[in-house]
């Protein structure tokens, strides 16, 4: 072991306890909210009364609700008979573990399974996992307890598999636990992974079957009553939603809603990223992944901030993938590192006197599109990319990977 590996896990170490002693004994009251909210809302599960159940004591300006479908309440159900201290430290410790999974799962799809034998890698992946516990999206997502970083780890097992059966499993239990993962199934179509389609789909009508079974009336609820209200999830309009519908309510000074504009909105982001895929190489898998779930964000009715764990991969793909060397990509990786540092929405929102009110002056409404506008823009530059530096048309039918991964 050499000894920027051993520097390498003493920082992800310190990064870990810190992180711990953070929830523990941070002495505001929104620490772990999203975690009590899983622990607390589940143990209604069976108590008919779980979209029902809320939480205020913790967010007086929003009374929390279970927003999840009941997959994941029945997940989450054993945990509220533990302490909750244990759970917060279980449940830290799992998400940094998830982390690590995404970072090292990342730089086998840029580098390939054998730079992952390398003790140089290894010790990459270990250093960005202590340093990206401090990326904004994930500190975020750890101060509040959320689920984010088990959903996007699920959606990078699912890229990285070369079993059909398993990498549509890892998508259909993710949107059984969170609608949004289901995003991922584009991917399995840029891919032309139809088997995959076919899987993610079982697995998530499975998720439904069983609690069907088990809580037919939560069950009927949700996915008759309450799955298309984006209300219920929170303020459209606040500046940590940095989905498109977020963004330009808060330019129009109201919310939009799921009209024309929004609707031509996602309908432009999705032809921008179908050229931005089409400038990609054909073996550009994280790439692809990236682009699909970048669009996943923008096209949500909310996407806070924290649920862009996404950004994390995208850093290392714009520092180590195909794209790292050309025009432009330094800016690139310049405007996301800082975003994911510093995290200009979780910025602005500390500011934020009121998450209801959404008009705002002209340069917070623009500010507040960061995330968003960065998305645009970083679609623009792979096709102009593709434009400066045409190459020789490839055969972008998928490659059966030459090594086995589970």
């Amino acid at each position: 072991m050499n000894r920027r590996f051993q520097l390498a896990a003493v920082a992800l170490g310190i990064s870990v306890l810190a992180r711990v002693a953070w929830a523990l004994f941070w002495p505001s009251n929104l620490i772990l909210v999203d975690l009590h909210v899983y622990v607390e809302g589940a143990a209604n599960l069976f108590g008919g009364n779980l979209y029902e159940w809320t939480d205020s004591s913790r967010s007086p300006q929003f009374p929390l609700p279970f927003t999840y479908p009941p997959f994941a309440a029945l997940l989450l159900y054993p945990l509220h008979f533990l302490p909750f201290g244990v759970v917060a430290v279980g449940w830290l410790l799992a998400t940094v573990g998830a982390l690590f999974g995404i970072i090292w799962i990342a730089l086998e799809m840029i580098l390939g399974p054998e730079a992952m034998q390398q003790q140089r890698w290894r010790t990459s992946a270990v250093a960005w996992t202590a340093g990206g516990m401090w990326l904004e999206p994930v500190r975020s997502t750890l101060d509040y307890g959320q689920v984010n970083v088990f959903l996007v780890f699920m959606a990078m097992a699912a890229a990285r598999s070369t079993r059909w059966w398993l990498a549509g499993a890892w998508v259909g239990l993710g949107a059984g636990i969170k609608l949004t993962p289901a995003v991922t199934g584009l991917y399995f179509v840029a891919r032309k992974q139809w088997l995959a389609i076919a899987a993610s789909v079982g697995a998530f009508a499975g998720t439904i079957g069983l609690t069907y079974l088990l809580t037919p009336n939560e069950t009927k609820k949700y996915f008759g009553e309450l799955v298309g209200d984006p209300h219920r999830i929170g303020p459209v309009g606040s500046v940590v939603n940095q989905s498109l519908r977020g963004a330009l309510s808060r330019l129009a000074g109201h919310d939009i809603g799921g009209g024309l504009l929004w609707k031509a909105a996602v309908l432009a982001t999705a032809v921008l990223a179908f050229f931005a895929w089409r400038a990609l190489r054909s073996d550009d898998r994280l790439g692809t992944l990236l682009i699909v779930q970048l669009f996943g964000m923008m096209a949500a009715p909310i996407s806070w901030s924290h649920h862009w764990i996404c950004l994390v991969p995208l850093v290392l793909w714009l520092r180590f993938g195909p794209l790292r060397d050309a025009p432009g990509a330094g800016l690139m990786r310049a405007f996301w590192l800082f975003n994911t540092i510093v995290g200009i929405p979780w910025l602005l929102g500390t500011v934020q006197t009121n998450m209801w009110e959404i008009s705002r002056p002209w340069y917070l409404a623009w500010a507040g599109t960061a995330n968003a506008a960065g998305v645009l823009v970083l679609f623009g530059w792979m096709i102009a990319v593709k434009r400066l530096s045409p190459a020789p048309a490839v055969d972008r039918s998928p490659v059966r990977e030459p090594y086995p991964v589970a």
